[in-house]
């Protein structure tokens, strides 16, 4: 017996079937481009004063990057930052056609989201006391936690270019 439910979505199911969009990969290169996407803009942004002194709530209370005001100083942290975010991007982008190298863009940029996921419990104020704390997010939190969807994000491209590169019989039933 069809519900309403199969009613309405089998013939929508079908269209997107013979359009060729569940097929051929598109889903895995539409992410691997909005990963190189992102990370080209939000590495710009950091060769800025003003992205420089934007950062410096995250850096100060990074488990994981505080070290990087005292090794580079204040613009030079965002400089680093920009030039990893640089360099995580163009290795995801050459890894439309070199696997190898979008493992290696794939493993920067998990690092990167790891780095900055990790801020979210030590960010001062990122809760908000009115509205009884945990789960209300404040100031910085909610920018932050962008940052578990792109960890996701950048494991779903670790595992796929793994496969890929690992395993030709893989590879092919990916593709």
């Amino acid at each position: 017996m069809n519900t309403l439910i199969d009613v309405t979505l089998n013939p929508i199911v079908g269209i997107l079937r013979r359009s060729g969009l569940l097929a051929n990969d598109l889903d895995y290169h539409i992410v691997r481009a909005s990963m190189v996407i992102m990370f080209f803009f939000f590495g710009y942004q950091k060769w800025w004063a003003y992205e420089a002194d934007r950062l410096v709530p995250f850096i100060s209370n990074g488990p994981l990057i505080w070290w990087l005001y005292p090794v580079f100083g204040h613009q030079g942290a965002s400089w680093f930052l920009g030039v990893a975010e640089w360099t995580w991007g163009a290795l995801l982008f050459a890894g439309f056609w070199d696997k190898r190298l979008g493992v290696l863009g794939a493993i920067g940029s998990s690092a990167t989201f790891i780095a900055t996921v990790s801020i979210i419990p030590f960010m001062p104020d990122g809760w908000d006391a009115s509205a009884g704390g945990f789960p209300a997010m404040t100031g910085n939190v909610p920018f932050l936690m962008k940052d578990v969807v792109l960890l996701a994000v950048s494991l779903y491209l670790l595992k796929q270019d793994v496969a890929r590169v690992t395993s030709p019989v893989v590879a092919k039933a990916l593709s």
